[in-house]
C-alpha cells in the first residue's frame, strides 16, 4: 500500500508501507539471530565475535536464497494457475524448511565444488575472513538480483564469493581453474538441457493428446503414462538429491525404486481418470486440468529437494567458520550443528514469505505464458535434467535448468505459431492468386480450416501443396517472410536480463568478495 504525503517543497512523496514492513521484519529476523548468538549456542567459551557476525550474515544469505532461488520450484505452478501465490508460498515454506531440517545432513563441504584449495590459506583466521567475505558477497549479489527481478544461481553466487576471497587470500594458484571452466560451461549446459527436455515433452504431449480429435480418449491412454514418467523422475530425484544425506542409495537402486513408484502411479492415475472420464471435457482446457495435482506435488518435491541441497549455500560457510572457531583448524568438511541448520531453514522460509512473490511472478508470468501442461513439462524437465547431469558429472544449476525449461517451451510455442501463420498465409495467397477468391470467401475458408479436424487439416495442406505452383524465392525473401510471421511469445527483455545476470554472477560475486576480504582483514588487523 502506498500513501502520498506532503513535504516542504510541495511535492507528493509515496510511502510504500508494505516494503517498509517487509524490511522491518527481515531486520528483526537478523536481530533475533544476533541475540540468539549472544547466548553462545556454539559453546565455544572463547571470544567469537566473528562467529556472531557470520551467523547474522548467514541468516541474511538464507533470506536471499528464499527470496530468489525458491521461485524456480513453485513459479511455473503459480503461472499456470495450479497454485495461488499464497498456496505456493505455504507449500514452499513447509517443504523447503522440511528438506533443510530433515535431509540437510549433518556434514557439509566447507569449500563448495572444490573451487579453491583450503591448504593454501595461510592460517585459520584468514580462512574465517575468506568464508565471511564469501558469504556476505553472495548474499549481496542475490539481493541485487532479486531487486532487479532476475533469478540467479545461489550455488554460483557462493562459488564466486569463495573464489574471489580465496584468490585475495592465497593468490591465483589457489583456484582450481578446471572447476571454474566447468562452472562457466554450466551457463550453457543447464538451460540448454532444461529447455530441450521441457520442449520435447511438450511436443510429445501435443502430438499424442492435444492435437488429437478425440482428446479425451487420447488422455485416457497417454496421461497415465506421463504421470508415471513424472513419478519415476521425481522418486529418483528425491532419493538421489533429497535424502542422500540421510541414506546413501546408488543410482541403479534409486532408478529401480523410481520405476516401482512409476508403475504404482500409472495404475492409480489410470483408475482415477477412467472413473472420471465422463467429467473430462474433450477440449484443451479439459485436458489441462488433469495436470493440476501433479504440478502441486511436483512443486512440493522440488522444494523439498532444494531445501535439502541448497541450505548448504547459506550454512556451509557458517558451519566452516564455526568449526574453525571451535577447533582452530581449517577442515575440508564441517559438522553442521542444529542451531546453524535452523538459521538456514528459517532464513529461507522468512525470505520466501517476505520477498519470494516478486521472483515467483517473474518466473511464472513474465517470461512466457504458461498453462498447466507447459508448467508440467518444465517441472519434469527440472528433475530429469538434474538426474542426467549428476550421473554424467556435468555441473548444472537448478535455477538455470528451471528457467531454461520455461524458455524452451516458450520458444517451441513461437516456432509452432510461426509455422501456423505461414500456413495460413500460403492458403490466402493460393486462393487469392490461383482461385481468385474474394477476401470474405477466403476468411470463411480459413475459419473452416481452423475448426476442421486434425486429419482434415492435413489433407487440405497436402492438396494445397499439390496445386500450388513452384515459387522461386531467394534466401533473403524467405527470411523476410519468416520474420513477418514470427510470433513473439517469449519476453526478449527478460531473456537478456536473465542471461546477463547469469554471466555476471561469478565474476561480480568474486570481485565483491575480494574487496570485502581486504576490508575485513584491514579492520581486524587494525
Amino acid at each position: 500500500m502506498r500513501k502520498p504525503t506532503g513535504n516542504p517543497s510541495g511535492k507528493l512523496v509515496e510511502i510504500d508501507f508494505m516494503s517498509i514492513g517487509r524490511l522491518a521484519l527481515a531486520g528483526l529476523f537478523m536481530i533475533a539471530i544476533y541475540l540468539f548468538m549472544q547466548a553462545n549456542p556454539a559453546g565455544t567459551g572463547i571470544d567469537s565475535t566473528l562467529l556472531v557476525i557470520a551467523a547474522v550474515i548467514g541468516g541474511y544469505m538464507a533470506l536471499n536464497i528464499g527470496a530468489n532461488d525458491v521461485a524456480n520450484n513453485v513459479g511455473p505452478a503459480v503461472g499456470a494457475g495450479a497454485l495461488t501465490l499464497l498456496g505456493a508460498i505455504l507449500i514452499a515454506v513447509v517443504f523447503e524448511a522440511g528438506g533443510a531440517l530433515i535431509a540437510g545432513g549433518d556434514v557439509v563441504k566447507t569449500i563448495k565444488k572444490g573451487i579453491i584449495d583450503p591448504a593454501m590459506i595461510p592460517d585459520t583466521q584468514t580462512f574465517i575472513w575468506v568464508m565471511t567475505a564469501a558469504l556476505l558477497s553472495a548474499a549481496i549479489w542475490l539481493n541485487i538480483a532479486t531487486y532487479s527481478g532476475a533469478p540467479v544461481s545461489t550455488t554460483h553466487s557462493i562459488v564466486g564469493g569463495v573464489l574471489g576471497a580465496g584468490i585475495a587470500a592465497g593468490g591465483w594458484s589457489i583456484a582450481d581453474w578446471g572447476q571454474v571452466q566447468k562452472i562457466v560451461a554450466s551457463w550453457v549446459i543447464s538451460p540448454a538441457l532444461g529447455g530441450i527436455i521441457a520442449a520435447s515433452f511438450l511436443l510429445l504431449i501435443k502430438q499424442t493428446v492435444l492435437r488429437k480429435d478425440d482428446k479425451k480418449a487420447a488422455a485416457l491412454q497417454y496421461v497415465p503414462i506421463f504421470m508415471g514418467i513424472m513419478a519415476w523422475a521425481f522418486t529418483t530425484y528425491i532419493i538421489l538429491k533429497g535424502i542422500k544425506k540421510i541414506v546413501k542409495v546408488d543410482f541403479p537402486i534409486a532408478l529401480g525404486l523410481g520405476f516401482l513408484g512409476a508403475i504404482l502411479v500409472y495404475i492409480l492415475v489410470k483408475i482415477i481418470i477412467t472413473k472420471r472420464a465422463e467429467k473430462i471435457r474433450n477440449t484443451r482446457k479439459g485436458i489441462d486440468r488433469l495436470f493440476t495435482i501433479p504440478l502441486i506435488v511436483g512443486a512440493a518435491f522440488l522444494s523439498f529437494a532444494h531445501g535439502a541441497n541448497d541450505v548448504a549455500n547459506a550454512v556451509g560457510p557458517l558451519a566452516a567458520i564455526n568449526e574453525a572457531v571451535r577447533g582452530g583448524d581449517i577442515a575440508s568438511k564441517a559438522h553442521i550443528p542444529l542451531w546453524v541448520m535452523m538459521i538456514g531453514a528459517l532464513g529461507i522460509a522468512v525470505g520466501l514469505a517476505l520477498y519470494g512473490p516478486k521472483l515467483i511472478k517473474t518466473v511464472g508470468n513474465e517470461i512466457t505464458e504458461l498453462d498447466k501442461v507447459r508448467a508440467f513439462c518444465v517441472a519434469l524437465a527440472a528433475a530429469i535434467t538434474v538426474i542426467i547431469a549428476s550421473q554424467m558429472g556435468l555441473p548444472v544449476s537448478s535455477t538455470h535448468i528451471a528457467v531454461g525449461g520455461i524458455f524452451g517451451v516458450g520458444f517451441l510455442r513461437e516456432h509452432l505459431h510461426t509455422n501456423y501463420n505461414h500456413k495460413i498465409d500460403k492458403i490466402r495467397r493460393h486462393m487469392r492468386e490461383e482461385e481468385e477468391k474474394d477476401e470474405a470467401t477466403i476468411d470463411a475458408f480459413i475459419e473452416k480450416f481452423n475448426s476442421a479436424k486434425v486429419e482434415e487439416k492435413r489433407l487440405i495442406l497436402v492438396e494445397l501443396k499439390r496445386k500450388a505452383r513452384r515459387e522461386e524465392i531467394t534466401w533473403w525473401e524467405r527470411r523476410r517472410v519468416k520474420k513477418a510471421f514470427k510470433a513473439k511469445l517469449v519476453e526478449r527483455s527478460m531473456l537478456l536480463k536473465i542471461v546477463a545476470a547469469w554471466v555476471f554472477t561469478v565474476p561480480v560475486a568474486g570481485l565483491l568478495s575480494a574487496a570485502l576480504f581486504f576490508m575485513l582483514r584491514g579492520i581486524m588487523i587494525a
